[in-house]
């Protein structure tokens, strides 16, 4: 657009649920009603209405961007829907849906380097190199998350420690850019951006393909061993064990312990099976071989287990869930068992939609990450605080993590814990209280959030945590890459808008 032409643009000047700023609109017009659809969070705490569009090529993609600067309209990117708060809504604006867009487009089981489009699911991509006896070197809790989503959130494993999180893998993405031009993205080439655009939020364009490395693994199996632990303290020392010997580290929290039991659980340690040591590896690399159960215990259907779950989703159900488990924990200290990649990684598949066993309110997961020196004390008083509130979390998943070198990045060289929170009409206001309390307590311990689960950071607290040079630089980006300010979520409107 030449300035002649720009001068004739107007700009809307509200923000919120109506027309965002920035946006320029030469040709205003108003978008399709049956293109409204109720847009909701992973966790089904917050929903919005919005246009939704779900392009099958980068030239429709390129269309609706087309579309969005006549309109006067923001575009908010969207994979599968995975993150759990506001990330991927955009009130009353477009939403464009990458799901279509899911090609497997080249494989080389010689070297492992794989090339997909952006809505490529996570599930996809394992199942597409297993039998060639490769995985992917960072893998989430669910299998959904579009590859294109994961990036743009920066996800990580349970072996972020060791191997980072999915952008270290990254060789080269193509970016849809506000203005309609795609541009190849690598650590050479736009290497800024490639920086930037990677755990950017999809603020600064739409990752349309991308180009990763994935890891040569040995056979279908994991060596898996459960390690009780008795205390936060314990746990973190457990931690630091194990970590110099083990592929993947996780630990389970129990919100209710208290006094001496504050913070305890149970850790899974898992490591690949080297070379050899696998009589049969042609089988477990099969992937029927990997398929997670039908059934629980081999009776109930995994499709209505949420529904016999939703009786214990209140504080005393959870407490008598939380104590079961801490007790069989402690029966099964130091077992030992084989288990599939898929079986390990894919726990919150095991239960489709559990999240509705909370309820009509939902659910928000707090996830603090702290430096090393900080944890323990820093999380005990948080879980200590949860009690004291009357709001203990349900579900707490501790992990390690190390730095990266990424713009916005919730990476350090220590841990995170996240806790999952029932949300109610009567609960929230304390909820929210409460989680005002638990960011003060993160920040002083020089700890940091990571976006893909927020729901309730403070402009103000994602300023303190991640910097504000890294934070001007990120706007700079954004000024350069898309000025007219086309690129918005409503977790974007929340935090810096």
């Amino acid at each position: 657009m030449n300035t002649k032409e720009r001068s004739k643009t107007t700009r809307e000047t509200s923000s919120g649920n109506g027309r965002t700023p920035d946006i320029v609109a030469s040709q205003p017009l108003l978008l399709p009603a049956e293109r409204l659809e109720t847009v909701a969070a992973w966790g089904g705490a917050t929903k919005s209405l919005s246009y939704v569009y779900r392009p099958s090529t980068v030239a429709q993609m390129q269309e609706i961007f087309a579309l969005a600067r006549r309109s006067g309209r923001s575009i908010g990117l969207r994979g599968a829907g995975q993150s759990y708060g506001d990330a991927a809504l955009n009130s009353e604006n477009i939403i464009l849906d990458s799901t279509r867009l899911n090609r497997i487009l080249d494989w080389n089981p010689e070297t492992g380097i794989i090339e997909a489009e952006a809505g490529a699911t996570i599930g996809q991509l394992w199942q597409y190199i297993l039998e060639d006896g490769w995985w992917p070197p960072i893998v989430s809790g669910t299998m959904k998350p579009t590859l294109g989503g994961a990036a743009g959130m920066n996800i990580h494993g349970k072996n972020a420690w060791k191997m980072g999180t999915i952008g270290d893998h990254i060789l080269e993405f193509d970016l849809l850019l506000a203005s309609g031009e795609i541009v190849t993205c690598s650590r050479q080439e736009q290497s800024d951006l490639f920086h930037a655009a990677i755990g950017g939020f999809g603020m600064l364009g739409c990752i349309t393909r991308m180009t990763m490395q994935m890891k040569r693994i040995y056979s279908g199996l994991l060596t898996v061993d459960a390690i009780v632990s008795r205390s936060m303290d314990q746990m973190l020392a457990q931690f630091d064990e194990h970590l110099p010997t083990s592929d993947y580290l996780v630990g389970w929290v129990d919100g209710f312990g208290r006094g001496k039991g504050l913070g305890r659980g149970q850790i899974h340690k898992a490591t690949y099976l080297p070379p050899g040591a696998d009589p049969y590896p042609s089988q477990t690399l099969r992937l029927d071989f990997q398929n997670l159960p039908e059934n629980v215990f081999g009776v109930l259907p995994r499709s209505i287990m949420w529904l016999l779950m939703r009786p214990f989703m209140n504080n005393l159900g959870a407490r008598f869930v939380n104590l079961g488990k801490y007790y069989a924990s402690v029966v099964g200290d130091g077992k030992r068992i084989q288990q599939s990649h898929a079986a390990f990684h894919f726990l919150l598949d095991y239960i489709p939609n559990w999240k509705w066993s909370y309820g009509r309110g939902g659910l928000i997961q707090y996830q603090s990450f702290i430096p090393t020196a900080n944890a323990g004390a820093a999380y005990k008083e948080i879980l200590a605080r949860c009690l004291q509130r009357g709001l203990p979390n349900y579900l707490g998943v501790l992990k390690k993590h190390k730095p990266d070198d990424f713009l916005i990045s919730y990476g350090l060289d220590g841990y995170s814990l996240a806790m999952d929170f029932r949300v109610t009409p009567r609960r929230l206001p304390e909820l929210l209280k409460l989680t005002r309390e638990l960011d003060e307590i993160v920040l002083q311990a020089n700890g940091r959030f990571y976006l893909a689960k927020d729901s309730v950071l403070r402009p103000a607290v994602f300023t303190a945590f991640l910097g504000e040079e890294p934070l001007n630089r990120f706007k700079q980006l954004k000024q350069q890459y898309d000025p007219d300010n086309i690129l918005q979520t409503n977790l974007w409107r929340r935090l810096v808008v």
